[in-house]
């Protein structure tokens, strides 16, 4: 029997620990499809696939038929025992990779596999210094989110030694521009690398980047920009991270987002998406690479590396997304995201920039499109009206940018779930304008 509301968030206050902004002030009893239910019932539309997450929508049939299996049979093994729906995890999901990626590790979470990736390259180079985004989320574990620069630095001491940023391709706000006014990413890459060049003590290991910043607010490179990105790490032996934690498994219209760039990363890590919402997380490297590391002792034991439960839920997820055709859904449908998004941009002043792809957009709202002044407070409020017209989003509020909205609904949404959040987003945006 659920406690009463008032009992329920007095037990938060009492017993919960406050891990970042504010709860939702939503009891979510259940959830299904592209919807979650709160305890009165009403349907609340998830346009954020749990945390970025459920790309299969909330309790799949697929997925929940795979667990109620894997649980009676075969769910966690000592570390060192090998089992049939890991190995078969691995041919699978490198079958659907370029043939240098043949070597993967099961993991969990998405810090956990940056970890490892992170302690592959330093290995395998024997230098330690990693490259991120200034704007950059990998994780909260201890050498991820070193290379985290978005939030979380504050108060905690040093971070691990040798951690370096570049600036974060912002094409709506770099300070880089051509003469024309148009965005100058490449002297802003060069002079990022050469910042990153006098600061190094020569130890550069490697680079660790998403191919959309989503924490970051929704920042996509330029066409070109991961490529000249990779040749510049190439020219200094470092290794090329790709961090596609909430990119991979057809978010963006490709099954990967480094696809879009045309590159192949030496080692590439792979969480939220691929567990569609379950805890799954790889790290997928090259045979070399891996080879390099096992002579010289790599080791990366957890309690539940190369879980059978895990495996089988990824296979699930992978079968799904094969079968069902979602990579191409996502890419028609993020044709319409876009449509409908830039549309608002037009419609008000508020609404600065949209970017992303496939069903990985945002929308930065701004006081007013020539000064770009961040709204972090209209942000608040249109968050807010959302939720009572019942659709949840996510907004991203960083220092010196203005709310970024996070779309990323599930790749199962139905046309009428995509169109009913759009319009609610933009009746809540009026709606607040109006006051």
């Amino acid at each position: 029997m659920m406690a009463s509301a008032d009992q329920f968030w007095h037990d938060v206050d009492r017993h919960m620990v406050r891990y970042g902004g504010s709860f939702v002030p939503r009891i979510i009893t259940r959830a299904e499809g592209s919807h979650v239910y709160d305890q009165t019932g009403s349907a609340i539309l998830d346009f954020t696939s749990g945390q970025m997450s459920s790309v299969l929508g909330h309790s799949h049939p697929d997925i929940v038929a795979t667990v109620t299996s894997a649980i009676g049979a075969l769910d966690h093994l000592y570390s060192g025992m090998l089992s049939t729906p890991v190995v078969d995890l691995a041919r699978t999901l490198c079958s659907t990779l370029p043939p240098t990626l043949t070597k993967m590790l099961l993991l969990s979470t998405g810090a956990e596999s940056n970890e490892a990736a992170i302690k592959m390259a330093k290995l395998y180079t024997g230098k330690y210094e990693i490259v991120s985004f200034d704007r950059s989320w990998h994780g909260m574990t201890s050498g991820a989110a070193s290379a985290t620069f978005s939030a979380g630095r504050r108060g905690y001491g040093p971070p691990m030694p040798g951690n370096l940023t570049l600036p974060t391709p912002n094409a709506y706000r770099s300070p880089f521009r051509h003469s024309d006014g148009t965005y100058d990413w490449r002297t802003e890459l060069d002079y990022g690398f050469d910042i990153v060049d006098k600061q190094s003590s020569g130890s550069l290991a490697a680079c660790l980047v998403e191919p959309i910043l989503s924490s970051g607010g929704i920042i996509e490179p330029p066409p070109g920009y991961l490529r000249r990105l990779k040749e510049l790490c190439t020219e200094r032996g470092m290794l090329l991270i790709v961090d596609e934690a909430q990119t991979g498994i057809g978010r963006t219209g490709l099954m990967y987002g480094f696809e879009h760039d045309g590159i192949v990363p030496d080692l590439l890590t792979l969480s939220k998406t691929l567990g569609a919402g379950l805890p799954v997380a790889v790290v997928v490297t090259s045979e070399e690479i891996e080879t390099t590391c096992h002579e010289r002792g790599f080791l990366f034991f957890t309690t539940h590396v190369s879980d059978p439960l895990a495996a089988a839920v990824a296979l699930t997820v992978l079968t799904v997304v094969d079968r069902d055709g979602l990579v191409d859904r996502a890419a028609s449908l993020g044709r319409t995201l876009a449509a409908r998004l830039a549309g608002m941009c037009a419609r008000y002043e508020q609404v600065g920039d949209v970017r992303g792809h496939g069903l990985l957009q945002g929308i930065e709202l701004v006081s007013d499109k020539t000064s770009k002044a961040p709204a972090d407070q209209l942000g608040a409020e249109v968050t807010a009206a959302c939720l009572e017209r019942g659709l949840h989003m996510n907004i991203v509020q960083l220092p010196g940018m203005g709310g970024i909205f996070r779309i990323a609904p599930p790749l199962t949404v139905t046309e009428t779930e995509l169109d009913e959040g759009l319009g609610i987003l933009d009746d809540a945006l009026a709606a607040v304008l109006r006051r």
